[in-house]
């Protein structure tokens, strides 16, 4: 199975597009998007043929987000948690480092998907894989966008620049 990962897309409008195509091209069953779509205008980009899902990041402020990302997709509010083809995963926006630790560190996710730095990220630790596909590029982060694509029948994760 191929999901698809994304975050802080912060009503990119191009770079949310992008995003969509990349999965699309890539044949993803789901995607997940780590917080900050930010507003349903962006949101709506991501009503396409897959299953979206979504977590709150600290500015999806807009207070019909949620309603909106349900009418086609799940939003699940602060962390979620997921299993594909026995694949455990979790994914959290990502402010508080604290917890972004303790999620990878509890051993009980093969993957923890964040968001929230723009720092696109790839580290195993103790048989859990913590990844941030990056985010809209903002001055000490990436420069460019970038998604990731799990494939759960490889075990492997590839990153895509937008």
């Amino acid at each position: 199975m191929r999901v698809g990962i994304c975050s802080d897309t912060h009503d990119n409008l191009e770079l949310a597009r992008g995003a969509v195509e990349t999965f699309e091209d890539a044949g993803v069953e789901t995607v997940i998007h780590c917080g900050d779509v930010v507003s349903p205008f962006t949101a709506n980009v991501f009503d396409a043929d897959f299953e979206f899902h979504a977590v709150r990041g600290n500015n999806d402020g807009e207070w019909a987000l949620e309603n909106f990302v349900d009418s086609f997709g799940t939003y699940h509010g602060e962390c979620a948690t997921f299993e594909f083809d026995g694949v455990a995963v979790a994914a959290y926006h990502g402010t508080s480092e604290t917890l972004v630790d303790g999620l990878v560190d509890s051993e009980s996710y093969d993957y923890v998907f964040r968001g929230h730095t723009h720092q696109r990220t790839y580290d195993e630790r103790e048989g859990t894989v913590h990844v941030n596909p990056g985010g809209l590029p903002i001055p000490g982060a990436d420069d460019t966008y970038h998604v990731a694509l799990l494939d759960t029948e490889a075990d492997d994760v590839a990153f895509y620049e937008v």
